[in-house]
């Protein structure tokens, strides 16, 4: 009976789930190493990027951290520092230290911002300063203690965002801290305001921008609004399973949205005869 021929991709391809590729960026707020290895074991094809997020990184033991970015390597996922240590290197006068040791230890890109200071930055400066050291650079956009985005400033953070990637960034990201709670797209409530979340997709697309979701409702939220196809980040690893299979329309709260819901697996069977 257990001949191992049978195979949960085949499956969902029989319930009409399409292939899909990976959107979503977890990250690690300090996991150890194994445990982080097993999360990379199970959901690694899911992952578009790994944020190594805040400065816990720095803190750690050195071998435990150069061993998750040599784990996620192994898989084949792509590792991105997360935008607190670089804003406290540039206000430090250390940004060179600070990029000499993200390429160090291995990662493949670093996070940019202001969330929460106000130093001057030169994309074009910084983002050569990164790519002399094989780093690729992602912009975050929006302030972390300043409340949601007004028209003036969500105009402001657009058209920074076209200076960094003009000047090479390779993402921008959109901030809505840990709470997706007055900041950002999230009102004091958490509700998502679609209007401007429409804002950044016209602007740069879904291959270019990628919002912040760290909890459920703002996971559901964006998804909901923008289908499958919308980036995710600051998703927590032990979420990461749950958004992917609402992403596919696994989920009770995600079968009844037309741009969730698999297709019918008649029409699939067709299209991949």
């Amino acid at each position: 009976m257990h001949t191992g021929c049978i195979h949960t991709s085949d499956y969902l391809k029989r319930i009409g789930v399409p292939d899909i590729a990976a959107a979503t960026s977890p990250f690690d707020p300090g996991y150890d190493p194994s445990t982080l290895a097993s999360h990379l074991q199970q959901s690694a094809h899911l992952m578009s990027t790994l944020k190594i997020s805040m400065a816990c990184w720095i803190v750690a033991s050195e071998s435990a951290t150069r061993m998750k970015i040599a784990l996620a390597r192994a898989h084949g996922v792509p590792t991105v520092t997360g935008g607190g240590p670089f804003e406290i290197a540039v206000a430090q006068g250390e940004l060179p230290a600070y990029l000499d040791l993200c390429a160090d230890v291995g990662v493949t890109r670093i996070e940019c911002g202001q969330g929460f200071t106000e130093n001057h930055l030169d994309p074009r400066e910084i983002v050569a300063a990164a790519q002399s050291r094989g780093l690729d650079v992602q912009m975050e956009l929006g302030k972390k203690h300043d409340g949601g985005f007004s028209d003036g400033t969500l105009s402001a953070w657009i058209d920074q965002g076209k200076e960094w990637l003009d000047a090479g960034a390779v993402q921008l990201v959109v901030e809505a801290r840990e709470s997706a709670r007055g900041v950002g797209l999230f009102d004091q409530d958490g509700h998502l305001n679609t209007a401007y979340a429409d804002r950044f997709v016209a602007a740069f697309g879904f291959d270019t921008v990628v919002f912040e979701a760290p909890n459920k409702p703002s996971q559901f939220a964006l998804l909901n609004h923008f289908g499958r196809e919308v980036h995710l980040c600051n998703v927590r690893l032990e979420e990461l399973l749950r958004v992917e299979i609402y992403r596919r329309g696994l989920h009770s709260d995600a079968f009844g949205h037309t741009n969730l819901r698999p297709g019918s697996p008649v029409a699939f069977a067709v299209q991949h005869s």
